[in-house]
């Protein structure tokens, strides 16, 4: 059953650069306090894995109140949620600042965390329900872009301050600035209802879950967010040996991603999400192929194809979700971000292990020193790539799957 949206267009236009805030609020959280770790550990005197729990913490935090947003999504309403999300960042921001301890970081890290789930639990609906059909797809897009957006803003800002001699508690002090914009955005404005009935009450959300197309996309988004995120976490490390500068690679990356998204709804319009998603593994398998066997300037073209294939994985499996199976709702958006993130910190240690394990096979042929750095890292690449290569072969079943479904559909209409 249907139900009608209760918001103007200016309304829901507020709600939507509220949105935008917030996930620039999570970017700059994300690249800023990578930025000034290494300080942080000098002052206070942390070591190497203390700062890997700190950073943890952030991870942790994230999919903790993505799922738990989701599931009181309708009950309590994405308004209530944001202004959780608000007092976590804005306690992390403060704490971080004047904590002065590592239990103090640990905690502000995980109340930014969990500010940060929030922002995607009730973004995410929110933009579904305010939003249908091409128009929710380009908005999502739109909205998504702001996380790469935001990561070049934060890191260009960080090294902007870096190099003017700015401590790193006023680096910290620039993520309060989106966190009070996005607060004011969002103060007073009603959301928007559910656009399917049964999309509200959870009973339909697990229903709706427990469908093989679901499912299906699980399996799909846990290789989709490690495809991602995987090469992302240790190209910098990898092609620093090669003779490309990684911050450019990075820059290169998410600059790309967030034009790409800018003009996802278009895409979308194209070649629906199943053919945006299909030749997104098709270019990012490219692109991971090409970092594991180029070296010098040919790494800034695989850069090129690695950004162009990924921007598209995040919003549009949530878009699909949203748009594929409505009645999965809120907390199916939600799940959906979740898996990804939950993937991404499950294979982590795994891909380490694959590089500790090229490294020794490296040693045994007989390298050292950048050469063996390189050709380890580069093998590890490769190995990364079957994450990509093995979603062309999902995503091809998937766009068989969707044409299926759409011409019984149509059949049964007739």
């Amino acid at each position: 059953m249907e139900n009608t949206t209760t918001i103007s267009s200016s309304n829901a236009k507020r709600l939507f650069y509220g949105s935008c805030f917030a996930l620039i609020t999570t970017a700059l959280s994300f690249s800023i306090r990578a930025g000034i770790l290494p300080q942080l550990g000098e002052e206070l005197s942390l070591s190497a894995e203390q700062l890997g729990f700190i950073n943890s913490m952030w991870f942790l935090g994230f999919p903790i109140s993505m799922v738990i947003g989701g599931l009181i999504y309708h009950k309590v309403g994405g308004k209530a949620i944001m202004q959780f999300a608000f007092f976590a960042h804005a306690i992390g921001i403060l704490m971080t600042i004047y904590s002065g301890s590592y239990i103090g970081l640990l905690i502000s890290t995980l109340l930014i965390g969990l500010g940060n789930g929030c922002t995607e639990a009730a973004c995410n609906p929110m933009i579904a329900d305010a939003y249908s059909g091409n128009r929710m797809s380009k908005m999502m897009n739109r909205f998504h872009m702001w996380f790469p957006g935001g990561i070049v803003i934060g890191s260009l800002v960080s090294k902007f301050m870096t190099d003017a001699g700015l401590g790193w508690e006023t680096q910290i002090w620039v993520i309060m600035i989106p966190t009070l914009i996005y607060a004011y955005l969002f103060f007073g404005q009603s959301w928007p209802k559910a656009k399917v009935d049964e999309a509200a009450t959870l009973s339909g959300n697990f229903k709706a879950m427990a469908s093989p197309l679901f499912i299906f996309m699980l399996a799909c988004m846990a290789l989709t967010a490690i495809s991602e995120f995987g090469p992302q976490q240790w190209v910098g490390l990898i092609l620093s040996k090669s003779g490309a500068q990684p911050m450019l690679i990075l820059a290169l990356v998410t600059g790309l991603m967030a034009v790409a998204r800018y003009f996802g709804g278009d895409m979308v319009k194209k070649f629906d999400q199943t053919g945006v998603l299909l030749g997104s593994a098709v270019l990012a398998t490219i692109g991971v192929y090409l970092f594991s066997t180029q070296t010098g300037t040919m790494a800034y073209v695989a850069a090129i194809f690695f950004a162009l294939g990924i921007a598209y994985f995040w919003p549009n499996m949530i878009g699909f979700v949203a748009d594929k199976i409505p009645k999965s709702g809120a907390l199916g958006m939600s799940i959906i971000g979740a898996m990804g993130m939950f993937s991404t910190s499950i294979f982590q240690p795994i891909i380490g292990g694959w590089i500790d394990s090229d490294k020794a096979a490296a040693e045994a042929a007989g390298l050292t020193g950048d050469e063996l750095e390189l050709v380890a890292g580069q093998n590890t690449l490769e190995t990364m790539t079957s994450f990509p290569a093995i979603l062309i072969v999902l995503f091809t079943i998937l766009w068989f799957w969707m044409r299926k479904r759409k011409a019984a559909a149509a059949t049964a209409e007739a």
